[in-house]
């Protein structure tokens, strides 16, 4: 489990909000990236954002284009996950190839607030805050493998050594 404490954000934050288009082609190291997190919807982020806080939003969290930097550089500024009640579809599948939780729970959308203490049971599908506990669906165990890697490479990466060694 891990606790973070939450930054709360509305519908439709698109991926040129998340990472600003302009830097798409000049900085290509996450931890650059992540200076420029939310910049335009949120300047205190990047300056206040701690490892293990989390992003709280309404529905299609990431629409816009597909942007791998708009992952990386929340995952690179420590956001330990974003919790939704929707996310675009390629959203998803490039947070989740780089290792950065994505959870779906239109509850803890609803009730959670900027500034809160969340503490998070990826197994279990489970998101607690003081007394009252949300839940999304459990991640399957290959999604968690590949969290726990830090992302899609590392999880084949290691898939193929221990297939090598045996």
């Amino acid at each position: 489990m891990k606790k973070g404490k939450v930054w709360k954000y509305g519908d439709d934050v698109n991926t040129d909000v998340i990472f600003p288009g302009k830097y798409t082609y000049t900085l290509m190291e996450p931890s650059e990236m992540a200076k420029h997190a939310l910049e335009a919807l949120d300047p205190e982020f990047v300056l206040m954002v701690k490892p293990g806080d989390l992003i709280v939003a309404g529905k299609n969290f990431g629409c816009g284009s597909s942007r791998e930097q708009a992952a990386a550089c929340l995952k690179a500024a420590g956001v330990q996950a974003v919790i939704a009640k929707s996310f675009a579809r390629i959203y998803f599948r490039n947070a989740i190839n780089l290792g950065l939780p994505v959870l779906q729970s239109e509850e803890a959308s609803d009730n959670l607030r900027a500034g809160d203490e969340v503490e998070i049971d990826f197994a279990g599908g489970t998101i607690m805050a003081g007394e009252k506990t949300y839940k999304f669906p459990p991640l399957p165990d290959s999604v968690i493998g590949i969290l726990e890697a830090g992302g899609l490479i590392e999880y084949t990466k290691k898939k193929l050594q221990n297939q090598a060694k045996t």
